[in-house]
């Protein structure tokens, strides 16, 4: 993905604003500088996991995250996919917006649903995804659309 695509993606009107992009700009602190995203948008179908992996892979790698992380990221997102494939509206698209920001990345994928119902925290799969992805939660939210957000963390490089 160039730099390019993250900009357009960055630069679109609110209108244009998907609702994983509205979820990731929720959480942005007031003045913060305003992060990388990129969205990627696809039908809600496990045969298409294959491309988000890999787009996960390469954001995390341009920040630099270590070949462990990178990993944990992949494995994250294709077990919230999972989750929220099996609630997803036949024949719909999920969206994944990754916002990059010097010191994290954050993911939110999304789905509609007929009926959203958060994924339980008390089942392994979620303690798996928490394990992988560091901080976590799920949203069901406006548009009966579905969402698990995301936040990894990249550890200081360097020492203090």
């Amino acid at each position: 993905m160039t730099d390019e695509t993250t900009s357009a993606v960055a630069a679109a009107p609110p209108a244009a604003v998907g609702t994983a992009d509205r979820a990731l700009a929720a959480e942005q602190p007031p003045g913060a500088a305003p992060a990388d995203r990129v969205t990627v948008r696809m039908p809600a179908d496990g045969a298409y996991l294959s491309v988000l992996r890999t787009a996960t892979a390469g954001l995390a790698a341009r920040l630099d995250f270590t070949l462990d992380d990178i990993e944990d990221l992949r494995i994250a997102v294709d077990e919230a996919c999972a989750m929220l494939l099996s609630q997803a509206i036949p024949g719909s698209s999920l969206e994944c917006s990754f916002a990059l920001e010097p010191e994290c990345m954050a993911i939110s994928v999304s789905v509609p649903s007929l009926n959203p119902r958060p994924p339980s925290a008390e089942t392994f799969a979620w303690t798996v995804l928490s394990a992988l992805a560091g901080n976590v939660e799920a949203q069901a939210g406006p548009g009966d659309r579905l969402a698990i957000v995301m936040r990894k963390f990249r550890p200081m490089s360097g020492s203090a």
